[in-house]
């Protein structure tokens, strides 16, 4: 009779599609994913069929699978119940945009730290794409990225918005009146990368503008954004929170103009698996610290 652990390695060789990533994700080695697949087919006939780049599920392997999604999901629930947050131990493998790595990624880890001591948090900083890539190979646990992501078998917690406005140093940019696209656009503009949907945006409303097109550098590097336009490079278009200080001490200037920006959305999403127990409760988690940021500091 198959044993949790056969099933559990047979969940992850259908769900990833392949016997190598299968044994990386259980921590063993792929002759040791063979062995048990090929007892698990003498009991109930082939599940897999062997293709060149994956392997895909006969009906017996969906019968199969699906019972042994139903197992997992019984320990996750029932370590769940029984282990209490302090016991807990383990990795959370987190991706997380850089924007929220400035405005509340510390205060975040602080509190899942106290609420579970005994769990490591490996820290991938990345653009959402990826992010979204990464949690479709397993790679991470939980990504707190532009979302949602509309694909099946996702959860996507709403975690904050927050606008993005036209940004400049005061001695590059006359904010004394209120600013038309036109006076924007005689400035180099600095952004997030291509494939993200502020740069998506711009270029798009620069395309509108049917007029001479603006340099657009990118970077996925805030910080470099920031410096850049510290030194009067460009105009930025990131969220005014990014720059809090520099908007401060005077160093730069939120632009007057008509010319509003999508705010950008921030999810905490995760795979609906068996097992994600703890990528759930720190999406919880992170929902709340989020909330308390967007509520901004508490009166006096």
């Amino acid at each position: 009779m198959a044993d949790l652990r056969s099933l559990e390695i047979f969940y992850w060789v259908a769900t990833l599609a392949s016997f190598r990533r299968a044994a990386e994700q259980v921590n063993t080695t792929q002759p040791a994913v063979s062995q048990r697949i090929a007892a698990l087919e003498q009991e109930y006939g082939p599940l897999l069929e062997r293709r060149a780049r994956d392997v895909a599920l006969t009906d017996a392997g969906r019968r199969v699978l699906a019972y042994a999604e139903r197992f997992l999901a019984l320990r996750a629930e029932m370590t769940a119940d029984l282990a209490s947050p302090e016991t807990m131990t383990g990795s959370l493998r987190l991706g997380v945009s850089e924007t929220i790595v400035h405005l509340w990624l510390i205060p975040f880890v602080e509190r899942l730290r106290a609420v579970y001591p005994g769990v490591t948090v490996d820290i991938s900083v990345d653009i959402s794409t990826n992010m979204q890539s990464a949690l479709l190979a397993n790679e991470i646990d939980l990504a707190l990225l532009v979302g949602p992501i509309t694909l099946p078998d996702f959860v996507n917690r709403p975690l904050f918005s927050t606008p993005v406005a036209w940004i400049a140093s005061p001695q590059l940019l006359d904010c004394d009146r209120p600013l038309a696209l036109d006076d924007l656009l005689r400035h180099p503009l600095i952004t997030y990368p291509k494939n993200t949907s502020p740069y998506v945006e711009l270029r798009d409303l620069i395309l509108r503008a049917n007029g001479p097109p603006p340099q657009i550098h990118t970077s996925a590097s805030l910080a470099t954004i920031v410096k850049m336009t510290v030194e009067r490079l460009g105009i930025c278009v990131i969220p005014p929170a990014i720059v809090r200080k520099e908007i401060a001490a005077g160093e730069l200037v939120v632009a007057r103009t008509e010319v509003r920006l999508s705010p950008i959305g921030f999810t905490a999403t995760y795979a609906n698996r068996p097992g994600q127990h703890l990528a759930e409760q720190a999406a919880r988690i992170a929902q709340e610290v989020a909330g308390a940021f967007a509520a901004g500091p508490p009166a006096p």
